[in-house]
């Protein structure tokens, strides 16, 4: 239940289970994310200029998604690198069985009793120290949309046992993913299905996951979603949104024209959002859509575009709603 230590925007001391917006917590950087390793490379063949832009991702916090069998040992090794310089990581859980319902991603648990185990092992890699946990990115909201793959009574169980899970490590917050103001415009569509899959349990939800909702529409959607589950907090990832959303076809699949959005914080200006994070990995693909790779590989000229469509001062938090 430590109180959270001042420090620079890019990084962070995690605070305890009592933080919320206005503390300030210091996020883990990967030195060795893929955008990292290309600022590198691009430094070494003379593309300076570009190396700069993409220096823009290399220095902000990202989110670790763990997707497959076997979590623990990725798990323990991020969180072990992030208390070592006195940091938090940021980790999303996305292992749901039928986890993405159109199988863009595909993957996922092959059974309930397969991701108890799986969820089992993830919280044994987090032990006592300190990390943001996003619990399963459009599980609830797509369930909510009607996916004919999914038991919605065995999945809200599988999430609150995750989220349950989750929360007994004594210093990790968790966040139950709740869609994007896109997606369920009537936030109280989500209210019923969150409070089934533990959200009482957790520490808020998050919002905009991997899409590009701004901050203002989110920060609105997050405080009506908020009202109706008793004033709990939320998360937005702002890794893509600094031009809003695409109005096109395909409006999530790797959208043109789009940037990068507010850089990793807790200071938010707004008493209900915890936190801007980059849940969402700036030029990891979204899918096989307009000449990507697939769902989650690194696409160079894709985060280039969104570093070099970024406005001045990006790195300021956008204030919600007052209350």
């Amino acid at each position: 239940m430590g109180a959270a230590v001042s420090a620079v925007l890019w990084g962070g001391v995690a605070a305890g289970k009592g933080s919320g917006a206005g503390s300030e917590v210091v996020f883990w950087v990967d030195p060795a994310s893929d955008a990292a390793r290309q600022a590198a490379e691009w430094r070494r063949t003379g593309r300076t200029a570009d190396a700069l832009l993409m220096d823009r991702i290399a220095t902000r916090a990202q989110a670790e998604w763990l997707t497959g069998p076997g979590p623990r040992a990725v798990v323990r090794a991020r969180t072990t690198a992030a208390a070592a310089e006195g940091r938090t990581a940021v980790l999303v859980a996305y292992y749901i069985p039928h986890r993405d319902c159109g199988s863009h991603s595909g993957g996922g648990a092959p059974g309930a009793a397969a991701y108890r185990e799986w969820v089992d092992e993830f919280a044994a890699g987090l032990g006592d120290r300190s990390a943001y946990v996003i619990v399963e990115p459009d599980a609830v909201a797509q369930t909510v949309a009607g996916c004919h793959r999914v038991v919605p009574e065995e999945r809200y169980a599988l999430l609150a046992y995750a989220v349950d899970r989750f929360e007994r490590q004594a210093n990790t917050r968790v966040y139950l993913d709740a869609g994007n103001s896109a997606w369920h415009p009537d936030p109280y569509r989500l209210a019923g299905p969150l409070r089934q899959s533990g959200i009482a349990g957790a520490d808020g939800f998050a919002l905009n996951v991997s899409n590009f909702q701004t901050d203002a529409a989110s920060s609105t959607y997050g405080t009506t979603l908020s009202g109706a589950l008793g004033g709990k907090h939320f998360v937005i990832d702002s890794s893509r949104n600094g031009n809003g959303p695409y109005t096109g076809t395909n409006s999530w699949c790797n959208p043109p024209g789009r940037a990068l959005g507010v850089a990793p914080t807790t200071v938010t200006g707004a008493p209900l959002v915890d936190a801007h994070l980059w849940a969402k990995r700036p030029g990891e693909s979204d899918g096989t859509c307009r000449g990507g790779p697939a769902a989650g590989r690194w696409w160079p000229s894709y985060a280039l575009e969104l570093a070099r469509n970024a406005r001045d001062g990006e790195d300021q938090p956008v204030a919600g709603p007052s209350s």
